[in-house]
């Protein structure tokens, strides 16, 4: 079993930044994608960005340019680094864990923008 725990989540000024970081803990493969996705209010859950054991990335065209995934593979850590924060960024930010079999998801940390 899997376990992730996202943490950095919280209230940003429009413009600012923020880093989310997600520990993945457990029985971890060593080839993985690791991600974050995202849930607005209302909204469906979307990709954010994903990066792979061996660095590959794709990002949803809402961040490119904007948000950076990286991951530390010692730590089984994924960070996501979100640079000029938009009200449109806010949202409910998940961790999640893919191998071949299977997917994890965190609990989700909450990201909120203000003026």
């Amino acid at each position: 079993q899997v376990q992730l725990v996202e943490s950095g989540g919280g209230l940003a000024q429009a413009g600012g930044s923020l880093r989310l970081s997600c520990q993945a803990s457990g029985s971890i493969f060593s080839a993985n994608v690791m991600g974050w996705y995202r849930q607005a209010p209302g909204k469906e859950r979307e990709l954010v960005a994903t990066i792979t054991t061996f660095g590959g990335t794709i990002y949803a065209t809402s961040a490119r340019g904007r948000f950076a995934i990286s991951r530390d593979n010692a730590k089984n850590t994924v960070y996501l680094q979100m640079n000029s924060l938009k009200h449109e960024d806010v949202a409910v930010y998940y961790c999640e864990l893919g191998t071949a079999n299977n997917d994890y998801w965190g609990p989700g940390t909450q990201l909120t923008v203000s003026s």
